[in-house]
């Protein structure tokens, strides 16, 4: 596999709440903020985001949500799979109160049902905002609602179907010469949806924690 996204082999079904929120601990999962470009810094005056990765167990089986983004022509993300997330605002005290709040607009997640279990490194994109995720778990069933104004489909992938090492790949993107060419994560699609780009990487990153020791 290239450089930077290893081959994830686990059984994160065997892992509890507790456990995982002891893999993402700071020394274990945090760091300096990298850039998805290559070779590029985390831009000093990019805007701070967040994103909520949420977990819940259901049949003993962990599942992470997802959203696909409505289409909208002033959104350069327009129609892609990510997270429930976006731009720290003042009132925000920090990345994770960011994260639970756009959750709640973006898919009716209420803060109060989440159990935050930790935060992973922080991700300078090419678009300049420096990300980041925060992971939590919240109790299944749970009334979610999609806010149709910014997302168009809410849904769930198993994360051991996200462990799988032949279920994702990584290539060239958009093109092996082309001047801003960088390595791209790809899942295989999943109940009809394409995971890619700086939502996989993140993904990816979440699934390597829950490697440690």
């Amino acid at each position: 596999m290239t450089k930077g996204f290893p081959r994830i082999a686990l059984a994160p079904d065997r892992l509890t709440g507790e456990r995982i929120r002891e893999r993402l601990s700071p020394d274990a999962c945090r760091g300096t903020p990298r850039a998805e470009l290559p070779g590029a810094g985390a831009d000093a005056a990019a805007e701070q985001a967040a994103v909520l990765l949420p977990l819940y167990c259901r049949d003993g089986a962990w599942h992470l949500i997802f959203i696909r983004r409505a289409v909208r022509l002033a959104d350069r993300h327009s129609g892609e799979v990510g997270f429930p997330g976006g731009r720290r605002q003042h009132a925000d005290r920090d990345s994770t109160a960011t994260a639970l709040r756009e959750a709640h607009e973006e898919i009716g997640l209420a803060p109060e049902q989440v159990r935050v279990l930790g935060a992973l490194r922080p991700l300078a994109t090419v678009s300049r905002f420096l990300v980041t995720p925060v992971v939590g778990e919240f109790p299944w069933p749970q009334p979610l609602r999609p806010d149709p104004r910014e997302v168009a489909r809410i849904f769930s992938i198993p994360l051991a179907w996200l462990g799988t090492p032949g279920h994702h790949r990584v290539r060239a993107y958009p093109a092996p010469d082309h001047p801003e060419a960088r390595e791209i994560a790809f899942f295989d699609q999943y109940d009809g949806e394409l995971l890619w780009g700086v939502t996989a990487r993140i993904t990816l990153d979440f699934l390597g924690c829950l490697m440690g020791p």
